[in-house]
């Protein structure tokens, strides 16, 4: 497998259950700060988020996020340039392997990626999203977004909503109990998220399941949810 300066390949436990003849998931991380993940606040995702979970509690996978995205805000051409050598390089491998390369840029943030994703029509690229009038926009046929769902905050709640009903898509939502998922929320089907990450591939209009992770399991702000609905 080929080296990256940005991206990581095979290092995240959820990906790689899609992985194998048919797709190979690349994932960009950077810190869940104001800028690049504007809603996090709003939506009552900044304490549990995903970004201290997994190989992320580890201090060396914290500075390497802190440098790739000071990078980003205070250098973007060089991170540009970066970036872009890392998905050609990506995007060559799985060609010669025979396979759909499929890329996250978002692992852990929330920054519009539009100008790299129309280079790249060949990549399937997917993020989960609380930019909720994202998904309003004109976005080219290879970048799919599912929004994520919080009770933190009453009108960002009700927008996600309200922008997944008139956009035909899907909401995230993160439970608390794996063991206590219910089989419909909000009118809405739930299948389950956590089987694999290739979100691309979802039936339309459904709720997709994830359960809570590192700090998000004592979440108390209305990210993680309890109750049924």
């Amino acid at each position: 497998m080929s080296k990256y300066k940005l991206i990581g390949v095979g290092n995240n436990a959820k990906t790689i259950k899609g992985d194998g003849s048919e797709y190979l998931t690349a994932i960009l991380y950077l810190l869940p700060d104001d800028f690049l993940c504007p809603m996090a606040r709003q939506a009552g995702c900044k304490v549990g988020c995903l970004n201290t979970a997994g190989r992320g509690a580890f201090n060396n996978v914290q500075a390497a996020r802190h440098r790739k995205s000071k990078l980003l805000l205070q250098v973007p051409e060089e991170f540009d340039t970066l970036l872009r050598k890392d998905l050609d390089k990506f995007q060559k491998y799985c060609e010669r392997k025979g396979i759909q390369p499929v890329v996250r840029l978002n692992g852990t943030s929330d920054y519009n990626w539009k100008d790299i994703i129309v280079d790249y029509p060949a990549i399937q690229f997917y993020d989960y999203t609380k930019v909720y009038n994202r998904v309003a926009k004109n976005w080219p046929s290879n970048y799919h977004l599912t929004l994520s769902y919080s009770e933190a905050n009453d009108a960002y709640r009700d927008n996600v909503v309200r922008y997944a009903n008139d956009y035909g898509a899907n909401m995230a939502v993160v439970f608390r109990d794996k063991n206590n998922i219910p089989k419909e929320f909000l009118g809405r089907k739930v299948i389950d998220g956590d089987a694999d990450d290739l979100r691309f591939l979802d039936p339309d209009n459904v709720v997709v399941a994830l359960y809570a992770k590192g700090k998000a399991k004592k979440d108390t702000t209305g990210f993680v949810i309890d109750t049924l609905h």
